[in-house]
């Protein structure tokens, strides 16, 4: 299997269609007879049990499994008559686009195999649940806006998978958990995260875990948040000319007077000074 960090880069030279998209509850009888796959899909199932053949390889089908086929894939599909199968299903195209040295490089999927095959179980289905429900309201509807907003929703789907196979590859491992976290915080700094919750996140007593952020981090859990908060903030300042208090709210302040406080504490200056001196300066 590959690591999520290939997985990712593999991920991010690739440009999607989405053919279909839906959801399906089984009937006891349910049976798809041996095939071969004609399209790229993934399945994520929610409830029920079963059994998947793929290529001849038997696979066990319940809650949290989530399946990836490709064409060509020969592949036999059966529930159980007392707990039938319930699921989400997307079908999708690809191509593999990406540039490098300055030449744009084009590959059809024929050339490039998709990085995620066969069947994969998940640590925190819900999440998973959510975008697939988010994917199903937006097919129903028409729209470039909408189009554009399913292929978000697909790469947010792409992004929590990474997230959870590297949290399932970690576990255990208290230096990645410390990492994973302070990922957490750059992408939900806006957030109102509190030490508890991030403890929780990394599996960790309080105390345990502001410690060890600190000896691998340099900072304690709240300063490097503060921190992440105060750099987007000083970017704002220079680069927009957002009011104080929406700046304030866009990195995760609801009180414009405490982030002015908080930001003479680590700044050295105000807010407005900070702006005064700063704007208009060359970007380099």
């Amino acid at each position: 299997m590959l690591t999520p960090g290939e997985i990712a880069a593999r991920l991010n030279r690739l440009v999607f269609s989405i053919l279909l998209i839906g959801h399906r509850k089984c009937e006891p009888t349910w049976f798809q007879p041996m095939r071969a796959m004609r399209h790229h899909s993934f399945w994520l199932i929610v409830k029920g049990k079963g059994t998947f053949t793929i290529n001849g390889t038997h696979y066990p089908v319940e809650p949290g499994k989530l399946f990836f086929f490709s064409p060509g894939m020969l592949v036999e599909r059966r529930t159980d008559e007392d707990q039938p199968i319930e699921y989400y299903f997307l079908r999708f195209h690809y191509t593999e686009t990406y540039e490098e040295k300055e030449q744009w490089i084009s590959r059809d999927a024929a050339d490039s195999p998709f990085p995620l095959q066969g069947m994969y179980s998940l640590q925190n289905t819900p999440q998973f649940i959510y975008w697939m429900e988010q994917l199903c309201v937006l097919w129903q509807r028409r729209g470039h806006m909408t189009a554009m907003r399913r292929k978000i929703v697909l790469h947010e789907f792409w992004l929590a998978l990474l997230h959870d196979f590297r949290a399932q590859k970690i576990a255990g491992d208290t230096t990645a958990v410390i990492e994973l976290t302070q990922d957490y915080m750059v992408q939900h700094y806006r957030e109102p995260l509190t030490l508890e919750s991030l403890a929780t996140m990394a599996g960790l007593s309080v105390s345990h875990y502001s410690r060890l952020f600190k000896k691998v981090i340099g900072y304690s859990p709240i300063d490097y948040l503060t921190h992440l908060r105060m750099d987007r903030a000083k970017e704002l300042l220079v680069l927009s000319d957002f009011r104080l208090k929406s700046i304030a709210h866009s990195v995760g302040y609801g009180d414009e007077f405490y982030f002015s406080r908080m930001f003479k504490k680590v700044v050295g200056v105000s807010p407005r000074e900070y702006a005064k001196r700063h704007r208009g300066d060359p970007v380099r």
